[in-house]
């Protein structure tokens, strides 16, 4: 793979916009700050956030065992997401190619910016059809987007598929792991070094419970991520949401909350089995479970009536008649249980 020539040309000529705080960096006490035109009274907000989030960076950094220059931390994982499109994708000219069912902002985002999204539907084990994938591949291909665990069926993809991709394409491959803590399954992280076009995405909302942050991360080589932290917005992170994230990381108690989800989300799925009007029941490696039902429409209409509300995924591709449920507490997955017992068919 060339990097170059997968970047989009104005990207290439492009400089970063140097805020006050990439000029001057150390924030002492002894220092007055008149270089950005902030407020000068601490209410502990008057200042800008790390353009960097370098310590942010240092806590991942220790935490993934990656350097801190292979990271890009955005406001949710969407911006990363967003960033790729800007740098790699030339508007009306290049396509993305994504696998539904899948996450559905890759298809936004391919539209927002003008990129064609190839479409290419997984088998009916939710894999990657690998040949039909390098064969719709073209020049303007820039980008393969691989959800794993995948949203919304709940599987990962088998490492043969991925790989298989990874060594035949030559343009950007992205492993979407917003779920990968919930998963027996390893990281790609640790192969990054190996694959040059190999990005990784995942996120602090799901197994972390830091939604309300915003908080995605990207990692990638460091050429790539110069090249994303060239477009970034300077001050895309707040320094609540940098902050917040730092202290809630060290605590490491988040670890508890995932064990728990997966011994959690095995009682549900057993329940899920026993319940009449569940017809088919999908393996699941995140914190929630795609199930098939005799009627969808109106198995949600019973959730909600009960005050529950869960996902109705019928209209994705091979999901007719599914449901998605989400693992919630022990108190709640209870109220779930209790409810399956109860359901009434069409």
């Amino acid at each position: 793979m060339n990097l170059d020539n997968l970047i989009r040309e104005n990207v290439k000529k492009m400089s970063p916009y140097s805020s006050a705080r990439d000029e001057f960096k150390e924030l002492t006490g002894d220092m007055i700050f008149l270089d950005a035109n902030e407020n000068p009274y601490n209410t502990g907000l008057n200042r800008y956030p790390d353009p960097h989030q370098r310590d942010l960076k240092l806590v991942l950094s220790k935490m993934k065992n990656i350097a801190t220059n292979n990271i890009l931390v955005g406001n949710g994982s969407d911006e990363v997401l967003d960033l790729l499109f800007r740098a790699f994708c030339e508007p009306n000219i290049d396509n993305v190619i994504t696998l539904p069912p899948t996450y559905g902002m890759y298809g936004v985002l391919a539209n927002l910016n003008a990129i064609e999204n190839k479409k290419i539907i997984l088998n009916d084990d939710f894999q990657p059809n690998v040949s039909s994938i390098l064969n719709r591949a073209n020049e303007n291909t820039k980008i393969i987007f691989l959800c794993s665990p995948n949203n919304p069926t709940g599987n990962s993809f088998s490492s043969e598929s991925i790989l298989e991709i990874l060594t035949n394409f030559s343009g950007l491959v992205v492993i979407d792991e917003a779920y990968i803590d919930f998963s027996e399954k390893e990281s790609w992280l640790k192969r990054l070094e190996e694959f040059p076009n190999l990005v990784i995405v995942q996120t602090l909302s799901k197994a972390y419970g830091m939604a309300g942050l915003r908080l995605g991360l990207l990692y990638a080589s460091k050429k790539i991520i110069s090249i994303l932290e060239k477009i970034k917005p300077p001050y895309n992170v707040n320094v609540v949401s940098q902050n917040l994230a730092i202290e809630k990381l060290e605590t490491n108690e988040y670890t508890k909350d995932i064990e728990y989800l997966k011994i959690e989300r095995e009682k549900v799925m057993t329940a899920l089995v026993c319940c009449k009007v569940v017809t088919e029941i999908f393996p699941s490696e995140t914190n929630f479970i795609l199930f098939r039902v005799d009627n969808a429409a109106f198995q949600y209409k019973q959730f909600l009536e009960n005050g529950i509300v869960v996902r109705n995924r019928s209209n994705d591709s091979l999901c007719r008649s599914c449901l998605r449920i989400t693992i919630g507490t022990k108190e709640e997955n209870e109220k779930v249980i209790e409810l399956l017992k109860n359901l009434k068919n069409v």
